[in-house]
C-alpha cells in the first residue's frame, strides 16, 4: 500500500512540474505590459520589458501630434534588437575596455559583446529583462524594480535597481534612476537610451536639428570606442557645440556621425546642470535636458541600417539622436574619471528632465 502511495505521490510531482514549467513557459510575457504617462497633449508609453520609453507623442506648433521617438512595432522587436531602442541600459552602460576592470584587488571578467570589449551591461543588461511594477498612476509616475544578483553579467555584488518615470506637466517629464548595493562595492552607470527625431520618428535624419550642448569637453576615443583617457577641449573642433548648430554642418570633418561621452559644465551648488538643448525647425519642437550626471553620450545612430519601425517606418543612418547622460565610459579603468563604484549603504542617484515646447 506504501509503496503504491509512493508511486501515486510520484507521478502528482512530475505531473505538477509538467505543469508549473508549462505555465511559466507560456505566462513568461504576460508579466509584460505597457504603461502609458498623460497630461494635456504629451503622452509617454513604457514597458516593463528593459524598462523601455516606447513612444513620446507631443503637438507640434500647428497642435498636430507625433511620436518623436524610434522603436520598433511589436514588444518582440525589443526582445532581439542589437539598438537599445528606449532601453534602461545597466548594470554598467556604454563601454568597458577589454571587458574587465579590477576592484578590491580582484579582477572581473565580462561578456565581451562589443570587439573584445563590454557594451551596455553585457549581453543581458537590463533593457533585456523583465523588471517589477512598484507602483502606477497615470497622471502621475511609473516605478519599476529590478533585483540583480551577485556575478550577473560578471559584475560584483547584489544590487537593487529602481527607475521612476515622471509626469509632470503638458510639456515635461523626468527619469528618476537610483540603485543600491546589497552585500559589495560595484560599478554602476544607468542610462536612458532614447532615440529622438523632433519631426518624428518617421520623418528622415535629424542631420538638419539644431543642437547645442552645455560642454565643453570631451573624452576622446580610440577606434574601437574606448576612452584614451584623456580630457580635451571641444573648442574649434568639429564636437563644439557649445554654440547652437546644426548636427550635420560638420560631418564632412568626421570620419562617420557623432558617438562621443561630453563633459557636461558643471555650476556650483546646483542640483541639476543644463545638458542640451535641441531644435526641429519644420514642427517647432524644442527640447532641453537638464541632469545631475557628469557626462552625456551624443550620439547620431550611426550604425542604423534599414531598421523595421513602427507604424511601417524604415529607419535609415542618422535617423535619430540620443542623449545619454551618464558617468563617463570605461571609468571602472581610469582613475582620473569620477568613479562610477557605490558602497554598501550609498545610493546611486541619476536624474532626467525633459522639457518639449513648439512653436
Amino acid at each position: 500500500m506504501a509503496s503504491k502511495l509512493s508511486l501515486v505521490y510520484f507521478f502528482v510531482l512530475i505531473g505538477l512540474t509538467l505543469f508549473i514549467n508549462n505555465v511559466i513557459a507560456h505566462d513568461y510575457d504576460n508579466y509584460i505590459n505597457v504603461y502609458e504617462l498623460r497630461k494635456g497633449n504629451l503622452s509617454v508609453k513604457i514597458t516593463n520589458y528593459g524598462a523601455t520609453v516606447l513612444s513620446v507623442i507631443h503637438a507640434d506648433k500647428t497642435g498636430k501630434l507625433d511620436d518623436l521617438v524610434l522603436g520598433y512595432p511589436t514588444i518582440d522587436g525589443y526582445k532581439t534588437d542589437s539598438t537599445y531602442f528606449g532601453g534602461l541600459i545597466g548594470r554598467v552602460a556604454n563601454r568597458i575596455g577589454g571587458a574587465k576592470f579590477t576592484l578590491g584587488g580582484v579582477e572581473y571578467t565580462l561578456p565581451a559583446n562589443d570587439h573584445g570589449n563590454t557594451l551596455h551591461g553585457g549581453k543581458i543588461g537590463f533593457s533585456d529583462v523583465i523588471w517589477d511594477v512598484i507602483s502606477y498612476q497615470s497622471n502621475r509616475h511609473l516605478s519599476l524594480h529590478y533585483h540583480s544578483k551577485d556575478g550577473e553579467q560578471g559584475f560584483p555584488g547584489t544590487l537593487d535597481v529602481y527607475v521612476t518615470y515622471i509626469i509632470n506637466g503638458p510639456n515635461g517629464f523626468a527619469i528618476k534612476m537610483q540603485a543600491t548595493p546589497v552585500d559589495k562595492p560595484t560599478p554602476v552607470n544607468l542610462a536612458s537610451h532614447t532615440y529622438w527625431n523632433l519631426a518624428g520618428h518617421g520623418s528622415g535624419d535629424i542631420l538638419s536639428h539644431n543642437i547645442q550642448l552645455f560642454a565643453s569637453k570631451i573624452t576622446p576615443v580610440n577606434e574601437k570606442l574606448i576612452p584614451t583617457g584623456k580630457i580635451v577641449p571641444v573648442e574649434g573642433t568639429p564636437y563644439d557645440f557649445l554654440e547652437s548648430r546644426s548636427i550635420g554642418s560638420k560631418f564632412k570633418e568626421l570620419s562617420d556621425g557623432y558617438d562621443i561621452n561630453y563633459v557636461v559644465d558643471q555650476v556650483a551648488n546646483r542640483h541639476l546642470h543644463k545638458v542640451a538643448m535641441v531644435k526641429e525647425s519644420k514642427s517647432g519642437r524644442k527640447m532641453e535636458l537638464w541632469s545631475n550626471q557628469p557626462g552625456v553620450q551624443f550620439y547620431t545612430s550611426n550604425m542604423l541600417n534599414d531598421t523595421q519601425g513602427k507604424d511601417g517606418a524604415i529607419y535609415h543612418r542618422y535617423g535619430g539622436l540620443c542623449l545619454e547622460t551618464q558617468g563617463f565610459p570605461d571609468s571602472v579603468n581610469h582613475p582620473n574619471f569620477p568613479s562610477q563604484i557605490v558602497n554598501p549603504g550609498e545610493k546611486y542617484l541619476h536624474i532626467m528632465v525633459y522639457r518639449i515646447t513648439a512653436q
